[in-house]
């Protein structure tokens, strides 16, 4: 795996997939006197072990502890590369670290994520939360956690108010479409205008470093899975025409249509993708 080492600020560090899709997901790395802060694992222990090493070698000279790793979410693309960091402290909302604690469901693993299926054998596991987090808190003196709610019940976000940086983790998708199977878009379009206060400097979970324009463009996606009202064929033009991964519209439509009528269940389409139905 070869990934871009993008420095955002001064001991704030991006590493991204330069072939952006879904489940080819970005690290952040935060350098403080406090120690190192990681933010996402990537998809697979491979990848995660390869984020590791560079992690190792970027701050060898340092002689500073890897002592967090914070989850914005415990979605396999953000949570999948664990493994490698276990020694650290892992911190995420509630919500993620009951989900984590659920046995892993290998076989949907595979099927979401083909070009990844090979890592996701029956010993697989994820690395279970630490430190629950559900509501505000420094975790260093440079990093601000933040609970938001939108691609699941309860996401976290990373604020580094001195670098105007917000690492967003799941509720960030930049040209890649997101996976909307048990989230709530209208929450997710209010916590998206709320990091856009947060920092001019965005780093997704998905896609390249942006900003405000980014957010809007993942705004107005949202806003059209509402709209269509249940059909994809009533699903507007946008940026979104350009996006990877628009496999996921049918799902995310049917989600948002059935939280309009106060259905909460995961879409049917989910279940057919993953061949549960």
């Amino acid at each position: 795996m070869v990934m871009n080492l993008v420095e955002l600020d001064r001991g704030v560090i991006a590493f991204t997939d330069p072939n952006p899709r879904f489940g080819r997901s970005n690290v952040g790395l935060v350098i403080d006197a406090d120690g190192l802060t990681v933010f996402d694992t990537t998809a697979t222990p491979t990848n995660g072990a390869a984020v590791h090493r560079s992690i190792v070698e970027l701050t060898a000279e340092l002689e500073l502890q890897l002592k967090r790793v914070v989850l914005s979410s415990s979605r396999i693309p953000f949570s999948g590369g664990g493994q490698p960091f276990w020694a650290a402290g892992f911190y995420g909302t509630e919500v993620t670290s009951d989900q984590l604690d659920a046995p892993p469901n290998h076989d949907a693993f595979r099927r979401l994520l083909p070009e990844h299926a090979v890592s996701y054998g029956n010993d697989f596991v994820t690395r279970p939360i630490t430190h629950t987090v559900s509501e505000p808190a420094w975790l260093t003196p440079a990093a601000l956690a933040l609970p938001l709610p939108g691609e699941s019940a309860a996401n976290l976000v990373l604020q580094l108010p001195a670098a105007n940086v917000v690492f967003a983790g799941a509720l960030g998708s930049f040209g890649v479409t997101p996976l909307l199977h048990d989230g709530y878009p209208t929450a997710w379009i209010e916590s998206l205008q709320h990091l856009s206060e947060l920092g001019s400097i965005v780093l997704p979970g998905h896609g390249p470093p942006g900003g405000p324009a980014d957010i809007a463009d993942l705004i107005g996606y949202l806003e059209a899975i509402i709209a269509a009202d249940g059909a994809v064929e009533r699903m507007a033009p946008g940026p979104w025409d350009t996006w990877t991964d628009r496999r996921f519209d049918p799902i995310n439509i049917e989600r948002a249509s059935a939280l309009e009528r106060g259905i909460d269940e995961v879409p049917v389409a989910l279940l057919q993708m993953l061949g549960f139905s």
